[in-house]
């Protein structure tokens, strides 16, 4: 919808606080996740075919074009068709593509698909330039890790709703459950201190989790003379948040349902 290749039933999208415009388009660059680019073109009269259809002059497309060529290296690509690329250098090609006419908003869908683990952090680095430069970055994934690595704030939708939204360290804080990892040299001896619970223990790690105060853990280790070595709260991954998250929210609507039967 805010690329206007469909359109809302209702509501409103604005655009740097108007209402979203035909003309606003050229202010916005989408990478789909899948290949939007014609296999029979080759790379560089394809981008700058795509760059001219944003409305740059020519002089100002090869200039674009050459730049971002050059920048990841993929120089002797340029005369190659599209069907001869590999599925990672066509990602390369189709970020220059969204970023080539230097949009204000860009919308980015699984941009690391296909991509090895260095061009993966290159294309990584670029969106972290983008972002330094003040560009509004929507970052589409399904993949946790990447989301918890790159994201400031999200959205967490499961089946087409919205189950949870708000900044990663906030929503971390939210979901966490007072655990704490402890590296320690010594032995834990039965009967452990009614102010926490001990998960697990291996190899010189205890996994607790505080029932009131983490002093309480901490004087716990000193007063048996056990030496602790490191001390960190665990902090739930984005993942484990997502699966909570749809998991609370399916048994909702269940007991809804057996309310309304």
């Amino acid at each position: 919808m805010i690329t206007r290749i469909i359109f809302p039933d209702s509501g409103t999208i604005l655009f740097s606080g108007e209402p979203l415009k035909e003309e606003h388009t050229n202010k916005i660059g989408y990478m789909p996740e899948e290949r939007g680019l014609y296999k029979t073109m080759k790379v560089y009269e394809h981008l700058i075919y795509l760059a001219r259809l944003k409305d740059l002059s020519a002089s100002e497309a090869d200039k674009r074009v050459n730049y971002w060529i050059d920048r990841f290296e993929i120089g002797s690509w340029k005369q190659k068709k599209i069907e001869e690329l590999s599925k990672g250098m066509a990602q390369k090609v189709q970020f220059i593509a969204t970023v080539i006419h230097d949009p204000e908003l860009l919308i980015l869908d699984e941009p690391f698909s296909g991509l090895d683990p260095i061009n993966a952090k290159l294309i990584e680095d670029e969106i972290y330039n983008l972002k330094q430069k003040g560009k509004t970055i929507i970052f589409s994934t399904h993949r946790m890790e990447q989301v918890e690595e790159i994201c400031d704030q999200i959205v967490l939708i499961n089946k087409g709703h919205k189950i949870l939204s708000g900044g990663v360290a906030e929503l971390k804080q939210q979901f966490k459950e007072n655990r704490y990892s402890i590296h320690y040299d010594g032995i834990l001896a039965n009967g452990f201190s009614s102010q926490f619970d001990v998960i697990s223990t291996h190899d010189g790690e205890a996994i607790v989790q505080a029932k009131s105060s983490t002093n309480e853990i901490l004087k716990y280790f000193i007063d048996h003379d056990i030496t602790v070595r490191s001390y960190n709260e665990i902090l739930p991954s984005l993942n484990e948040i997502f699966i909570k998250a749809v998991n609370d929210t399916t048994t909702a609507g269940i007991m809804q349902n057996q309310r309304t039967i």
